[in-house]
This record gives structure tokens, C-alpha cells and sequence, in this order.
């Protein structure tokens, strides 16, 4: 990878970066040179719109495709001149609203059957790498402060906490073990925040000339425009990026190899990256380890040379294959032990083993009191919580799990509600609920 430049992203100063700001961002463009797009695509893009929203403004163009509205009066004059569009209606000096003429059309539909994508223009993947490298994962040491900070509203033993320190910091893989609902998932959902708040991504990226989309609203969230504090203006970046949390990216049993490599949809001639591109920055958790449709040890075979190299190489749908940064936390996590899964020589390359304990009677009476305040109980009566464990768990030699506590309030609170009760913990409402939610378990 290589370092970023000074025309792509900005730095911000170290503290404004620990009080959560962040510490690059691409600086706006006004040209579309400086945008570093083919003439051919650009002209594709406009064409493109025009055709699916039959007239618009230039500077809903300009809006549309992320790019500024300064240089199109221009550009969208010689396209005129070209017989391409024409002039339907002003709308403010400089500006008009255009349409296609029968030439546009034709041309428009050619560029339809090439890639039916429209929106956002492209992000040159050379951008890309070094925006990667100015926020890469590997820069950041976290230290203790830190990871109290992303863990503060999860409680788990100071056992587990002193090794998952080193652990993230490594930068590598690690696995998470122990029994369902010991918070292997909140766990690995917080790692994340010890590298920081947010980071920028483009929205799509031209790869070799092949357009791969990289944000997915369902796997990234937007941050909000106020969180800028001031040291953004509302011009003053590139709009083909978008400025969102640092990714944890989930991939359960479901996962398949296909998941992994570039996915091309010959309908629409456009590419969706796969899903570890898309956590670059971040984290992928990959839960429910070893029941997935592969084998384990495919799925680990998969990931030898992006855990000790850091990048990883894909192929594109026209048959080339690129280096991408394999730029993430690879978690691991499994309700087995990790050695019935894979053997000694897979297991060195995955140097953090965690395992997720079953909380303690203590720890268990601290979650009741902090899920009991969140859903908004009137006070915890130790009374009531007694009788839960002494009856529910040490006469049935039942063992604790971290999950508990929270979904057994819930079920006592959905009682009262249901009832019309006030919000309190009673011994015969914890007797409902156990009866409930221990079933079958």
C-alpha cells in the first residue's frame, strides 16, 4: 500500500483525532481532471440519468453523480453542441434543465447495455489504496483507556478484557469461543470502536474499468453530518465518498466462498465487492464458525495469505485479477473448541484464542441490575432475584449465560405491560418467564 496524498485526503491533528474526529478525509474537487474520470464514463453517467429521469437540471446532474456543478455548464454546452442534449427550460443563471435528443437516445441505450449503473461516479481504485493505508487498522495501538471506553456497557470478566488488549492489537486474526449467549457477538461488535469512530469510503470504485460497488447501506452506517463539529464544510469534501462508523461486517452459517470473491450480475453488468473489501477499515466476524456450507479448513485455507500478507488478490468479471488491502480483524467465533475444528498448524496463524465464560453468580446479579434500569424497572428487589437463582439455576444446576439476565427482564417486563402492571420484579413473574424462555433449553 501507499501512503496517502496530499490531493486525495487531509490530515487533522492527533488530538482532534483521539476526541473522536477523524483524522482524514478527501478534500473536496472542482474539476472533473482532478476527479480522474474517463471522458467516456463521464459522458456514460450523464447520459445515463438523463435517460432514466427524461429532463433534470445541471446541477441535479452534478448532485446526482457526486461531482461538482462548476465545470458542467460548460461540458453540458458542448454536448449540446454535439446535438446530444438540448435545452428544455432555464432555471438560474448558468443553469438549465436538459433532456436527450433522438441522438442522446441512441447513444444513451448503447451505454445502457455496456452497465445498466447509475449514480454516484466512481472513486479511481489508486484513491481508494491510499485512503486504505491513511486510516489502515495497523496504525492503531489501543491501550487500556480505549478498550474501557468501546466496552464500557458490556460487562465481562477482567480476565478476558487483559487478553483481548493484546489480542486487538495484533491486528490479526483471533478466535472467540465458549457457549451461545456468553456475548461472543457484543464482544466482537465493540473491538471495533477501540480503532475509532468513523472512516471514509467511496460509494463505488472503478477497478481496471470495471465498476465495484463498495458501500452497502446493510452492512455500513452513515454518520450523521452534524458529527463534522465544524472541521468539514458542507463543500469542503468529495461527494462520491460517504463518512460512516467503522464496519463490523457479520457473516454467520450462511457464509459461502462465492461471498468472498467479486460478485458480477451479468443483467447489470456491476459489480458488488466482496464481503471482506467491504470491512476493510474494521472487523469481520465470522460467527457460528464451522457451520458453515465449506469446511473449516477451506475457509481458513481461504484466508493464509491476507492474514500474514495484509491484502489479499480478487479477480474481476473481465478475468483480471487486482491486489486489494485485506485491511480488518478477522474474528472467529464458534461455539466449539477451536481445536476440534482445525488442526495445530492452522491454529498458529490464528495467535488469540479467547474463551467467552459463563459469567459468575456476582457478575450475573450485576447484569439484572444494569438491564433492569435500561428497561426501565422501578428497582431491583433482591428478594425476587434470590429466588431466581436459588430456584432456577442452583436447584437445577442450571449454568449462568450472559444473555440471561437481559432477556429475562424483557419477558418480565412484556408481562407486566400485557397486564397492565406496574414495572417491578416479583418471584411469581420470574416464574413465568423461566417457564417461557427455558422450555426446550
Amino acid at each position: 500500500m501507499r501512503l496517502a496524498t496530499p490531493s486525495v485526503l487531509s490530515p487533522i491533528s492527533d488530538r482532534q483525532a483521539h476526541d473522536g474526529a477523524e483524522a482524514y478525509y478527501p478534500r473536496g474537487i472542482s474539476t472533473f481532471e482532478e476527479a480522474r474520470l474517463e471522458p467516456a464514463l463521464l459522458e456514460s453517467l450523464v447520459l445515463k440519468f438523463l435517460f432514466n429521469t427524461g429532463q433534470s437540471s445541471g446541477r441535479r446532474v452534478a448532485t446526482e453523480l457526486g461531482l461538482p456543478f462548476g465545470p458542467f455548464p460548460e461540458y453540458l454546452r458542448q454536448l449540446k453542441n454535439a446535438q446530444i442534449l438540448t435545452y428544455t427550460n432555464s432555471v438560474t443563471a448558468g443553469d438549465f434543465i436538459y433532456s436527450l435528443t433522438d441522438l442522446g437516445r441512441a447513444r444513451a441505450r448503447s451505454y445502457l447495455e455496456e452497465c445498466s449503473y447509475v449514480g454516484t461516479a466512481p472513486v479511481p481504485f489508486d484513491d481508494y489504496l491510499d485512503s486504505v493505508a491513511a486510516q489502515t487498522i495497523a496504525n492503531e495501538h489501543p491501550k487500556e483507556d480505549d478498550l474501557r471506553r468501546a466496552f464500557e456497557d458490556l460487562l465481562i470478566s477482567e480476565q478476558t478484557f487483559g487478553m483481548l488488549g493484546p489480542a486487538i492489537n495484533s491486528g490479526r486474526g483471533l478466535f472467540l469461543y465458549g457457549f451461545p449467549g456468553n456475548g461472543k457477538t457484543s464482544i466482537a461488535e465493540r473491538i471495533t470502536l477501540c480503532f475509532g469512530t468513523s472512516v471514509w469510503i467511496p460509494r463505488v470504485l472503478c477497478i481496471e474499468g470495471q465498476l465495484v460497488k463498495l458501500f452497502d447501506p446493510a452492512n455500513h452506517e452513515e454518520m450523521p453530518r452534524q458529527t463534522f463539529g465544524g472541521l468539514l464544510d458542507a463543500t469542503d469534501y468529495d461527494r462520491r465518498w460517504i463518512h460512516i462508523k467503522r464496519p463490523t461486517i457479520v457473516a454467520g452459517g450462511e457464509l459461502r466462498m462465492e461471498d468472498l470473491e467479486i460478485r458480477f450480475d451479468p443483467v447489470s453488468k456491476v459489480s458488488e465487492a466482496p464481503l471482506q473489501l467491504k470491512s476493510n477499515l474494521g472487523s469481520f466476524l465470522i460467527d457460528d464458525f464451522g457451520r458453515q456450507r465449506m469446511q473449516p479448513v477451506e475457509l481458513l485455507n481461504r484466508w493464509i495469505v491476507p492474514l500474514e500478507k495484509r491484502y489479499d488478490f480478487l479477480s474481476l468479471a473481465n478475468g483480471k485479477k487486482v491486489r486489494v488491502p485485506f485491511d480488518q480483524l478477522i474474528i472467529f467465533s464458534t461455539n466449539l473448541e477451536p481445536r476440534q475444528l482445525v488442526d495445530e498448524a492452522f491454529l498458529r496463524r490464528i495467535p488469540y484464542k479467547i474463551h467467552a465464560t459463563d459469567p459468575t453468580e456476582q457478575e450475573f446479579r450485576q447484569m439484572i441490575d444494569i438491564f433492569a434500569v435500561k428497561l426501565g424497572f422501578d428497582e431491583v428487589i433482591p428478594e425476587s432475584v434470590d429466588h431466581l437463582i436459588n430456584y432456577h439455576y442452583k436447584r437445577t444446576k442450571r449454568p449462568f449465560r450472559c444473555c440471561q439476565p437481559r432477556d429475562l427482564l424483557l419477558q418480565v417486563r412484556n408481562y407486566c405491560i400485557y397486564n397492565d402492571l406496574p414495572l417491578v420484579m416479583k418471584p411469581e413473574y420470574f416464574d413465568f418467564a423461566v417457564k417461557n424462555y427455558f422450555t426446550v433449553m
